[in-house]
């Protein structure tokens, strides 16, 4: 397989230029990054400790359908207490920061992620040793949309071909930052922002391979369904809760997922806590999907002369 190319410049969270667009990411060039990063190590610190992370996982998974999803206080107060042993490095904080001043949408959907991965590697994965220590908790997978100007991620108008390519490279420039900041681009959290857009049947994006890691598969499962059900500025309301799980389904269906991810997610779902592996899975689809919403849609060119949100701007 060739090697993956930036199609963007990626930069350092000091905005020191680390590669250009069209930079091969070769594992030379990978550990050149790694032994340019002067800084490290880097201070490591709970992430339940960090500012108000605590509180804002709390008022996040509030809402419906996460007490459906998280079982009452008990699952709750179990999921907070087997975080409290998860730590990140500090650049990986100010990250949090970055988005919970700027982009309200991501600091919360990189938090419930944590959390609805870890409920579904505990349930996929009874009594297994997590790889790396934290299995798919404890990292936060968007930390590439970072280098994605503001005024893209916060768009309510269909992107541009150009648009669509700046975000669609958050999971290179994401793997970059991690692999830079841990020192190790074998780490899960330097896997997981790489691959976390990847699919089954290799329909996934940026490598195309045929994803086959289940810590990743988790992650990915969580990101799509929480993408659908929260707010997002490309749409005027959320998908209701049905209609997000027929889409998880529907992967299934077209083997993007696996149908063990699918069925533990529409288990946690059902007031009946079944065990995963007894979970119907129904192929009637009546959730309808919102009014207005962009997401996927590319805007026309004459469109694109027109519309002033699509002139260059700085953050």
């Amino acid at each position: 397989m060739p090697p993956l190319m930036t199609r963007c410049p990626i930069y350092d969270l000091d905005n020191r230029l680390l590669l250009t667009a069209g930079t091969a990411l070769t594992d030379e060039g990978i550990a050149g990054i790694i032994a340019s990063n002067k800084d490290a190590p880097y201070e490591t610190r709970p992430l339940l400790s960090h500012g108000s992370v605590r509180s804002d996982l709390r008022r996040f998974i509030a809402p419906l359908p996460f007490p459906v999803i998280f079982k009452g206080q008990e699952t709750v107060e179990e999921l907070i207490g087997a975080m409290e042993h998860i730590s990140l490095s500090s650049p990986f904080f100010r990250v949090l920061d970055y988005f919970k001043q700027h982009d309200p949408f991501t600091y919360r959907h990189m938090l419930v992620v944590n959390a609805l991965s870890g409920l579904l590697y505990k349930d996929l994965f009874p009594g297994a040793r997590e790889r790396s220590g934290n299995g798919p908790t404890g990292y936060i997978h968007d930390i590439g949309k970072i280098n994605v100007p503001l005024h893209i991620l916060n768009k309510t108008t269909p992107l541009t071909p150009d648009e669509r390519d700046v975000t669609l490279h958050h999971t290179i420039t994401g793997h970059v930052l991690s692999c830079y900041y841990l020192r190790d681009p074998r780490a899960i959290m330097s896997v997981i922002e790489r691959d976390h857009h990847e699919r089954r049947n290799g329909s996934g994006h940026p490598r195309g391979i045929r994803l086959n890691d289940p810590l990743v598969e988790i992650v990915a499962v969580c990101d799509v369904y929480d993408a659908l059900i929260s707010s997002r500025p490309y749409r005027p309301v959320s998908f209701d809760n049905r209609a997000a799980l027929e889409m998880i389904t529907g992967m299934a269906e077209r083997e993007e997922i696996g149908w063990d991810g699918a069925r533990a997610l529409v288990a946690r779902n059902r007031a009946r806590k079944l065990h995963y592996t007894k979970q119907e899975m129904s192929s009637d689809k009546r959730g309808v999907s919102p009014q207005g919403n962009n997401y996927g849609i590319i805007a026309r060119e004459e469109d694109v002369k027109g519309d002033p949100m699509n002139k260059k701007k700085k953050d």
